[in-house]
């Protein structure tokens, strides 16, 4: 048992070792105030977990922190307080960057137990992926990041990210000033390809956002995968290529990509002609990411032109001085393992040489940003511990972070500080790349500046040398090779297919009279006007029979009119519009279908008249029951209706661009106007369904009244269903929504009107007499199913004239 525990015992010890003791590959300065680094020196983990693709560029930018420490603690301005430092690699992964964060207040035990300084601000890490995980970690703590590189707009949302600073812009800016650099260039049809991820998709959002704004369409968007170990990396470095090469005249091409990004897709694309000689929008990913291209296999000139977006320049050149003035013996080689295995890489290189190698690498942008970040730093450290008293071992996070955001700090004789949202805004520069000897590229010459505060492009007369060398674009305007500027097509009547250097004619879009519902809805047009005349002639013909008398003979007549016109009406819905036809089509349907109705209410009122009421209130009504009246009258409402529509907003016709298409229609321009006809009519047929409906048990040859009831109901269901239906349809059978409801309307009425009495008039003759109808008019009088108070209220001779002639 006891060589059981002295077992687990030294288990535990190394454990204890391996876990806390074998830290992870870190650079480290002791200082009284420390300031962690988190940059990618490495551009991505093996399978295995070790990180790999060692980034120069990156190395360097870690070098530039040292650097800037070094620089404040030897000026003095911070008196007997010394900044030290704590760098780690993130390796541009977003798990190991959180492994390696440099060490807090919750994670400074080490295995002397000898607790070492917390950091008091973390500098870093380039990416925005990272530094948004990253950032929420520290947050824990309260512990701010400066961020040199992480420009995704997202991190400005403080409610979020309230330990987040950086000293760069956000990418709103920098889409914003690419906009305007495609704008000034009449580039409207251009190409993106960007990361999948915070930073990537961000950007090409804004960019979408401002392009609209100013006719810029977008050929293709392409999205890469973040990381460089993706398994799909390939795949779609090979669609992005073929996207490329498949439009030959999308000529712009914006791209948010990384630099080994592009150096795949430059690898791929250039072995294709039709991807050579390109236009390219570099942004400040890449943009001066010297290792992107392989100038040992390809030049400048197979690439085309590179535009590029930087974030603000510094002074490279004490930091270059810094590098030279290195040797191999000195503490920061000796105890620096990234500089040192760096060092150790190429053992037949010379140390001068790989220094020259660094100083090669050295951005300006993070020159800039990283020194600013750490004055930052220094600048609160001096507010809180020098021009103030404080005790260093025991400064809250919080309080060093709410200071930092309110700092004010300078460099290179301007002062700067953080916006609201912990941004720098100190604005781009613009950079061409040029060909300085056949393998190497000049990624520093300046054309220009973009300022934030004004949102003004500043640009040199270098940009305007360089011709328009777009081909064609899809959005409304034409570009000719060589041009400098676009022309429009004929936005009405034409358009341009995507890499077209023409315009082509729009085809017509509307319901043409070949269309086979457009044939089928006439036909059934044709064949309710031609059943409306037939039995206009059978009641002409048959004027003086009780059917016809009992039915209101001349207000039938006028119905029938009103119906013929109402079927006239339908074939004004199709065909090409025109203002004429888009005014009429309405009118006519509206005034003559009131007409139906109206002379619909006429008849109800007629058989209720006749039969629903006592003597003295019949003597009453009959005196106001003036059919030619009610009708005039109900006819003028509508008039009314339809002359204000027309005087103050008359329908017209109007078109709309469909890809390569124009949709031809009526514009109603008015829907109050258009819902106030249909209202009235709506409102007359409820009078007439109530007056209908009151009289539908009277004696089966005044049965007008049921059919007049069901013939409303039609009609309102039809039209209630016409209202969301007409609303969602659309494209050219827009109007044959409305021509359905109005023929199945008509047809109601017709069937439900006249149907019946047609059907006796020719092939029930004996029903038609008038001693076959005071015979039913005398059972229902005298029938046992009806009250005392309903045979009181019958006419009181049955045997006498017809009520209703």
């Amino acid at each position: 048992m006891k060589l059981f525990f002295s077992f687990w015992g030294l288990l535990s010890v190394l454990s204890l070792q391996f876990f806390c003791c074998e830290p992870n590959q870190e650079a480290k300065s002791p200082g009284d105030i420390m300031i962690g680094g988190l940059f990618p020196i490495h551009e991505s983990v093996s399978k295995t977990g070790q990180c790999d693709r060692y980034a120069v560029a990156r190395l360097a930018q870690s070098l530039m922190m040292v650097h800037a420490v070094e620089e404040i603690n030897r000026s003095g301005e911070l008196g007997n307080i010394t900044l030290g430092f704590h760098i780690m690699d993130s390796c541009a992964d977003v798990t190991t960057a959180l492994r390696n964060t440099p060490q807090t207040r919750k994670n400074n035990y080490n295995c002397q137990h000898s607790p070492r300084p917390p950091v008091t601000a973390v500098i870093g890490d380039y990416y925005s992926e990272i530094s948004i995980a990253v950032t929420r970690h520290l947050n824990l703590e309260q512990i701010p990041q400066i961020s040199y590189g992480a420009t995704s707009g997202l991190l400005s949302d403080k409610t979020r990210f309230p330990s987040f600073l950086r000293t760069v812009p956000q990418d709103d800016h920098q889409a914003f000033a690419i906009v305007e650099i495609l704008k000034k260039n009449n580039w409207t049809w251009v190409g993106v390809v960007a990361t999948d991820g915070e930073y990537g998709r961000y950007a090409v959002e804004r960019l979408r956002h401002h392009a609209a704004k100013n006719s810029i369409c977008f050929a293709y968007i392409n999205f890469l995968p973040e990381f460089l170990v993706d398994v799909s990396l390939n795949d779609s470095i090979a669609e992005t290529v073929k996207n490329i090469t498949d439009r030959e005249k999308v000529s712009v091409i914006v791209s948010f990509a990384k630099p080994d990004h592009m150096k795949s897709i430059f690898n791929n694309l250039l072995e294709n002609d039709k991807g050579k000689h390109k236009v390219w929008l570099a942004s400040d990913n890449w943009s001066q990411a010297a290792d992107c291209l392989d100038m040992k296999t390809w030049s400048l000139n197979d690439v085309g032109t590179v535009f590029g977006i930087t974030l603000k320049s510094g002074d490279t050149s004490k930091f270059k001085r810094f590098l030279r003035n290195l040797d191999e013996d000195s503490d920061l080689c000796q105890n620096n393992p990234f500089l040192s295995d760096f060092l150790k890489r190429s053992p037949k290189a010379s140390f001068q040489s790989k220094i020259e190698e660094l100083a090669n690498m050295s951005y300006p942008y993070a020159a800039f940003s990283i020194e600013l970040a750490v004055r930052a730093i220094a600048a609160t450290v001096k507010d809180l511990c020098v021009d103030k008293q404080c005790n260093i071992s025991t400064l809250q996070p919080e309080t060093f972070r709410d200071a930092l955001k309110s700092a004010k700090f300078s460099m290179e004789g301007k002062k700067y500080s953080f916006n609201d949202y912990s941004d720098v805004d100190s604005g781009y520069d613009l950079i061409l790349w040029r060909s300085s000897s056949q393998n190497t590229v000049d990624m520093s010459y300046s054309i220009g500046r973009f300022d934030i505060e004004t949102k003004r492009l500043y640009i040199s007369n270098v940009i305007d040398q360089i011709k328009n060398i777009i081909k064609g674009n899809k959005c409304v305007y034409l570009c000719f090779a060589d041009s400098a500027q676009c022309y429009k097509c004929d936005e009405n009547t034409e358009y341009s297919d995507e890499g077209s250097s023409s315009c082509k004619k729009r085809l017509d879009l509307f319901l043409k009279w070949g269309d086979p519902y457009h044939i089928t809805l006439l036909a059934f047009t044709s064949l309710g006007a031609m059943l409306t005349l037939t039995v206009d002639v059978i009641f002409l013909a048959r004027w003086n029979t009780p059917v016809v008398r009992s039915s209101v003979g001349p207000i039938c007549i006028v119905l029938l009119f009103s119906l013929l016109c109402t079927f006239g009406s339908v074939p004004l819905f199709g065909a090409r519009p025109s203002d004429e036809k888009c005014r009429a089509r309405q009118v006519f349907f509206g005034l003559s279908f009131t007409l139906s109705v109206s002379c619909i209410l006429v008849k109800s009122f007629k058989i209720i008249l006749a039969f629903e009421f006592d003597p003295v209130t019949q003597d009453v009504l009959k005196k106001v029951y003036k059919p030619p009246a009610i009708i005039a009258l109900c006819m003028a409402g509508q008039a009314v209706v339809c002359t204000v529509w027309l005087s103050y907003k008359a329908p017209q016709k109007a078109s709309e661009p469909l890809d390569e298409k124009r949709l031809w229609f009526c514009n109603e321009n008015s829907y109050p106007a258009f819902g106030a006809m249909l209202a009235y009519i709506g409102l007359l047929a409820i009078l007439g369904f109530v007056l209908a409906f009151k009289g539908r048990k009277l004696p089966q040859c005044y049965n007008d009244a049921k059919f007049i009831t069901f013939s409303m109901l039609i009609y309102f269901i039809a039209w209630i269903i016409f209202g969301p239906v007409y609303k969602n349809v659309k494209g050219e059978y827009h109007p044959a929504v409305e021509m359905v409801v109005i023929v199945i309307s008509a047809y109601a009425i017709l069937f439900c009107q006249f149907l019946i009495k047609c059907y006796i008039i020719l092939f029930k003759q004996e029903k038609n007499t008038e001693a076959a109808f005071r015979q039913e008019v005398r059972e229902f009088s005298y029938g046992s199913d009806r009250d005392s108070h309903s045979t009181a209220l019958l006419p009181s001779n049955p045997s006498g004239p017809l009520p209703v002639t």
